[in-house]
């Protein structure tokens, strides 16, 4: 992104929004399905108690919650489970793609992706769509997993259930597994406003950390960036911009649900805190976390970054008043409900129909083009027969049948997907070791007549 220079824009008539409380429950990380909030006049003086809402300014906060969440756990890998990733690392680094299909390694409803690669100290790396999940090697001074927990999984359950099915999974492949240990975690309000967030500049905002960025895509402002690179940082960002580079389209049915039209600008406001923070805060475990998400977001809004109305004629900045829209920001209650949660998710990741959809017409089409034929369906019967054609010369040049092509290749698509289960192939070693172990189990079981 490049940098952009600030243009302050005029105001226009508007409705004052305040938020509508809500009991309190686990954090709004862990809460769901709240009503949206409704409308009333409220003015507010510069605190971080104030209602959501000042004169002259609408604003209409839609979700907000964890985004982004880094976990460690303690524990001790299992000798075999380290055996069976040592191999399929193996086969994922295999220069066939056959082999590289079998890389898969398959926990409860999950069917992770064992990558080829490490991570720094982990040398084993399983993903797919809610986890990316990086093990250590036995008898090593290190958490036995880091786990980073995808932002659409985040989107569907509560932090502190998605805690509960890594303890289960990770309790499956180690032992003495302790409760998770949070190295990063980013909170995000979501909010519809009128005001224009490139109508101050750098010098309004009052904060602790050494950098202050403004930002545009295509010459269109994009937000702010304060803190970055450091241990705990912020961005101010545009997020209807953003969906359209991230295609995250399942945020804005939850939108929806809080009073979100289409066409209206949704902004961000995120803060990322990293361990050195939160150990600081004594916060280190998730559980713990989640009772404090209130404490964290008021130091971050109060006491390390405020948004500020310059005043020339006071050269003391800490005395310049509170922007209105920082107030609403600051005064996000998260104790109360966060929004609703998407109710549909997959671990998989899986191209959506629209993806493949517009592959596949821009494939088609582009042949359309070349040969000069405007008719769908023989334009269709024509591209199919080439694509036939030309794998059938490849399968003949491989010196196998087409049939057996086309299935490595869907068997290695399925891997990348979490969709396909591609059991490997076994050796005769192997497949002599298991019919004397099956032998050995049966004589055993005949010497202690049938039992």
């Amino acid at each position: 992104m490049s940098k952009s220079k600030s243009s302050p824009e005029s105001g226009k008539p508007v409705t004052r929004v305040a938020q509508t409380a809500q009991p309190a429950g686990c954090g709004s990380a862990c809460a769901a399905g709240a009503p949206s909030p409704t409308e009333q006049a409220v003015d507010a003086s510069p605190s971080n108690t104030a209602s959501n809402s000042c004169s002259g300014m609408v604003f209409k906060p839609l979700r907000w919650g964890v985004d982004s969440l880094y976990l460690s756990f303690d524990g001790e890998l299992n000798a075999d489970v380290e055996k069976e990733l040592q191999k399929l690392k193996q086969a994922a680094q295999s220069s066939e793609e056959p082999e590289q299909a079998c890389a898969q390694f398959a926990l409860e409803d999950h069917l992770f992706e064992v990558k080829d690669k490490g991570s720094g100290l982990f040398p084993y790396v399983l993903d797919d769509n809610a986890f990316r999940i990086q093990l250590s090697r036995r008898n090593k001074r290190l958490p036995m997993a880091y786990v980073k927990v995808s932002s659409a999984y985040l989107s569907s359950k509560r932090p502190c259930d998605i805690e509960d099915d890594l303890l289960w999974l990770l309790c499956q492949v180690g032992t003495n597994v302790d409760p998770a240990k949070v190295s990063r975690i980013d909170l995000y309000l979501d909010f519809v406003c009128d005001i224009s967030m490139e109508s101050w500049t750098r010098a309004a905002w009052l904060t602790r950390a050494s950098s202050v960025n403004a930002y545009a895509i295509d010459n269109e402002f994009s937000g702010w960036s304060i803190g970055q690179g450091g241990v705990l940082s912020c961005r101010l960002y545009d997020k209807t911009l953003e969906l359209e580079k991230s295609k995250k389209y399942y945020l804005q049915p939850l939108w929806t649900e809080r009073g979100w039209k289409a066409g209206e600008r949704v902004w961000r406001l995120e803060f990322q805190f990293r361990r050195e923070v939160l150990t600081q805060k004594g916060l280190s475990e998730l559980s713990g976390m989640l009772r404090h998400l209130n404490g964290l977001w008021s130091y971050a809004t109060t006491e390390w970054l405020k948004l500020t109305m310059p005043n020339p004629d006071d050269q003391t900045r800490s005395r310049w008043p509170i922007h209105p829209l920082w107030i609403a920001l600051a005064s996000i209650d998260w104790e109360t409900d966060g929004g609703p949660l998407s109710k549909r998710f997959s671990p998989n990741r899986a191209p959506q129909d629209a993806t493949l959809c517009r592959f596949a017409f821009s494939a088609l089409t582009s042949f359309m083009a070349r040969e000069g034929e405007f008719d769908f369906w023989r334009g269709w019967s024509l591209l199919r027969e080439i694509v036939e054609d030309h794998y059938q010369q490849r399968a003949e040049f491989e010196g196998i049948p087409f049939e057996q092509l086309v299935e490595e290749k869907v068997r290695f698509k399925g891997r990348k997907f979490n969709t396909l289960f591609n059991p490997a192939p076994v050796s005769e070693e192997e497949l002599a070791e298991r019919e004397a172990e099956a032998f050995e189990r049966e004589y055993r079981k005949q010497s202690r007549g049938g039992w």
